[in-house]
């Protein structure tokens, strides 16, 4: 007997419930909606929903019922000649207290106070200025009565048996508070019969095809057949397509800041990177607290890198120990095997160091480039902080570049990211000088808050790189500069995204649907529409 005859079948004796069709003839429900479903499109049947709310037990109310409930399990702990409460409390963990709370209530347990030996002591007199702090007595606790009647065991047997009408709902409140029950919602159909009902069970049955099949094809018989009509109407099934993650939009949106400033983009694929890149090319001494193990992550295989240029090797281990160019130096024995260390790369300004000296092999013009990646520490995880994040670095190389064309460069770009409100404060970097930390003022935090650090790289560093290429117009007499910024992308997607945590945007705690329903980024307006705006707020002022 096929599925549809069953179904025509029931629904001719009485309407039913398709959950309770599916539990008492053993059919699987999905089949049974499936075959449902094709005849209330024909009109054959008729189909309402309902929805019923359902109060079961949850899993620590199946554990009442087999070990007991907690309030019974701790009269039955309690001996003949009383326990101490401590002890009692360490049997019971985290539930012990208001399990204990329970059991006074119903009047099963009564308590009496004990004297500690240290509590004997705090009655005798101290001496002035000493005080101690109160020990609480320790109760002993007692049976009180010789047999309980445990009515919340007999409340969950009555919820077990599927008759919750049974109990008022004061009684099912306590229940749910404590966490024994829970209330599901169910959805099923009640089937009756279709205006078709008799036209369909009288005449002959049309097998209707959903598709065209290959048999069909080859036999030259799928005329004789009766397809079903499509409904275009259906939703159909939701496609999974892939979602950007809130960094990657937020870092494509600075990358297009960049590249309509007409900036170069530079090669970041090198994540391990050696120390004479990342700290000595850069005037970093190596006695820099930033170059310890608990701030950065060195390699152990491969630990030391084999290919750095010998000359420009030299030139920086004389500018860190002696100086030059204007600078005494670090005054210090500078070490080849600590500048061979290999590490995952602490910050990107490593790979402005290897453009700048990539760049230098030709012939001098002004460039403008930058640098948006992965970058690593050894930070301790919080809020606010990870062990690896993405930085932001840009700059420039040119003839005479002073403070003001930083300041001028960085207010673009930031505006282009929507922070026109823009404050330097003046700071320290081994490799920058002058060097400013950059602060914008957030509106929903309604404070300043620091969104990166800028300066002018010290001829210590760039002398060196540029020193023996073709960039022959760096003499003493020529100022040939380079400004720089950088920033992180994880604060402005905090910021962007309203979220407290960074944890939150990376690792396994990631809400995937704030993945995929997230709003895209806009991190600022074209710096056109800004200035329309500020014409039209003054010409309504001129106006008023």
């Amino acid at each position: 007997m096929s599925l549809e005859s069953v179904i025509l079948s029931k629904v001719k004796e009485s309407p039913f419930d398709t959950r309770e069709l599916s539990k008492k003839l053993k059919i699987d429900y999905n089949k049974l909606i499936q075959a449902m479903k094709s005849l209330e499109y024909n009109k054959v049947l008729e189909c309402k929903i309902q929805v019923l709310n359902e109060i079961v037990l949850t899993e620590s109310g199946k554990k009442c019922l087999t070990a007991g409930t907690p309030e019974s399990r701790m009269f039955h702990a309690i001996p003949e000649n009383g326990i101490k409460k401590s002890e009692l409390m360490k049997q019971f963990g985290r539930e012990g207290q208001p399990t204990f709370g329970q059991c006074m209530k119903c009047g099963w347990i009564r308590s009496e106070k004990i004297e500690t030996k240290e509590q004997e002591k705090e009655k005798q007199p101290q001496q002035k200025g000493k005080k101690k702090k109160k020990q609480r007595p320790d109760l002993m606790l007692f049976r009180k009565v010789e047999e309980i009647n445990d009515r919340v065991l007999e409340d969950l047997k009555i919820i077990h048996d599927k008759m919750s009408e049974k109990l008022n709902k004061k009684t099912l409140d306590i229940l749910k508070r404590r966490k024994l029950i829970t209330t599901i919602q169910t959805k099923s159909f009640v089937v009756s019969q279709g205006p078709e009902y008799e036209k369909y069970t009288t005449t002959q049955k049309i097998e209707y095809q959903t598709c065209l099949k290959k048999g069909m094809l080859q036999k030259d018989n799928w005329k004789s057949h009766t397809f079903k009509k499509y409904n275009f109407k259906s939703l159909g099934v939701p496609t999974q397509g892939g979602s950007l993650q809130p960094i990657l939009k937020v870092r494509s949106e600075m990358r297009k800041a960049f590249l309509e400033m007409g900036f170069e983009e530079m090669k970041t694929n090198r994540y391990v990177e050696s120390s004479f890149w990342n700290f000595d090319a850069l005037f970093q001494p190596q006695q820099h607290p930033a170059r310890d193990a608990h701030d950065t992550f060195f390699m152990s295989n491969p630990k030391k890198a084999k290919q750095i240029p010998e000359e420009l090797m030299k030139k920086v281990k004389t500018t860190h120990e002696t100086g030059g160019y204007g600078s005494i130096g670090w005054r210090y024995k500078w070490s080849e095997e600590e500048s061979r260390k290999n590490l995952l790369r602490t910050h990107t300004t490593a790979v402005s160091s290897r453009t700048l000296r990539e760049i230098s092999k030709e012939p001098f013009k002004p460039r403008r480039f930058f640098s948006i990646d992965r970058v690593f520490r050894n930070e301790t995880l919080d809020a606010t902080h990870l062990a690896e994040f993405h930085q932001v670095e840009g700059f420039i190389v040119d003839k005479n570049l002073s403070l003001g064309d930083l300041i001028g460069v960085i207010s673009e770009f930031f505006t282009k990211l929507g922070m026109e409100k823009l404050k330097f404060k003046a700071a320290y970097n081994p490799y920058t000088e002058p060097s400013m930390e950059i602060f914008a003022f957030h509106n929903g935090l309604n404070k300043w808050i620091e969104i990166g650090n800028s300066g002018i790289f010290r001829p210590e560093m760039i002398q060196p790189l540029f020193s023996g290429t073709r960039f022959n117009d760096y003499k003493e007499d020529v100022n040939l500069s380079v400004i720089a910024w950088g920033l992180s992308v994880e604060r402005p997607t905090m910021i962007q995204y309203q979220n407290k945590d960074i944890r939150n945007l990376v690792g396994h705690t990631v809400d995937l649907q704030v993945v995929k329903k997230g709003p895209i980024c806009r991190l600022g307006f074209p710096r056109k529409v800004i200035k329309e705006k500020k014409m039209e707020e003054e010409i309504k002022k001129e106006k008023n």
